[in-house]
């Protein structure tokens, strides 16, 4: 075995009970696009709507056939475009679409999407709703960095939308769901919370979640460096002493990015640096004392949260989870 993700249901579904408590009687739809950022799109929909979410949502038709199969009476929501050749197979599917340019279909449910400064897709100026238009929608853009912007986009919203006091409308992500009140509205489109990542970056704890994704692996090498010795490409760490090393099975065609240089693992229960340029397929860390091959290495787990890994890579988490290599060996944990 190369590398182990364990995925925590137990964690997701706690997560979900306390973003229902955070929401205050509106509704959760649960976002489980890119393969629920990385933790499995069907058992994350199944237990995030059996712990009270109303909706799951994807981006794609593929996406969203695919969980259909698995959740046969759930709402689904697919909020990317579709083709013309694909909205026959929505409608017999039962699902959901996001509308934010041109006409309305007919025949399905759908959501009018209104930009108010995301700047992406979405109608300018919200079209009259057609008799199958069962939500309208916006997207918030700095919910997690601007909350005054985020205001702005809600003030857009409601004023484009209060004329429609019947049809349900959504603007919260997970980071207005835990800190824009007013953003609630009818119902949340929540995401990174879900799997116990931070919204602002900083330790889900704070914001009282539950990280739900774990990524082991082991010492495949242990090797000695004498002074002046290096590992890997570029020789971009040079021993100054004797330094032993221990080579971790994982690299950036597993998800290990190459920019993770510096970051810190666990290995035998005991914080290590990862040193010079991450492989293909192997990554080096710099052990305290020799230690045998096979030791335990976690790369996301056991305290160590995939907001360090980004904050070293300069991205965000879920950009960390979504790029782990779906090949490596999964287990699945669904207690509660």
């Amino acid at each position: 075995m190369r590398s182990q993700i364990t995925v925590d249901l137990g964690a997701l579904r706690r997560n979900v009970r306390r973003l229902l408590d955070a929401l205050d009687g509106a509704d959760l739809w649960a976002v489980v696009k890119a393969d629920a950022y990385g933790h499995g799109a069907s058992d994350v929909a199944e237990a995030a709507l059996d712990e009270g979410a109303s909706m799951v949502c994807v981006v794609t038709l593929h996406e969203a056939l695919a969980l259909r199969a698995r959740v046969r009476e759930a709402r689904i929501l697919v909020m990317g475009p579709l083709e013309d050749a694909e909205v026959a197979e929505a409608r017999e599917s039962g699902l959901e679409v996001v509308v934010s340019q041109g006409r309305v279909p007919a025949g399905l449910a759908v959501h009018l999407k209104l930009d108010t400064g995301m700047g992406r897709s979405g109608y300018r100026e919200l079209p009259e709703p057609t008799g199958n238009v069962v939500g309208l929608m916006t997207h918030l853009a700095t919910a997690d960095t601007d909350q005054a912007f985020a205001r702005e986009q809600l003030e857009r919203f409601r004023a484009a939308t209060d004329r429609y006091p019947a049809l349900p409308r959504h603007a919260a992500n997970s980071a207005a769901a835990l800190r824009l009140p007013e953003s609630r509205l009818d119902a949340a489109r929540c995401g990174v919370a879900l799997y116990g990542l931070s919204p602002f970056g900083t330790d889900p704890a704070e914001d009282g979640l539950e990280p739900v994704l774990a990524w082991r692996s082991v010492l495949a090498q242990v090797k000695q460096l004498q002074p002046g010795e290096s590992t890997g490409y570029g020789r971009r760490f040079v021993a100054e002493r004797p330094t032993w090393i221990g080579l971790v099975p994982v690299g950036y065609a597993d998800g290990f990015r190459r920019d993770l240089t510096g970051t810190e693992v666990l290995v035998a229960g005991e914080r290590c640096r990862a040193v010079g340029t991450v492989s293909m397929d192997s990554f080096a860390v710099e052990l305290p004392r020799e230690l045998p091959r096979g030791e335990p290495v976690t790369i996301i787990g056991d305290g160590v949260l995939v907001e360090e890994h980004a904050r070293r890579a300069g991205t965000i988490n879920y950009e960390i989870t979504s790029r782990i290599e779906a090949g490596a060996q999964r287990a699945v944990r669904s207690v509660r």
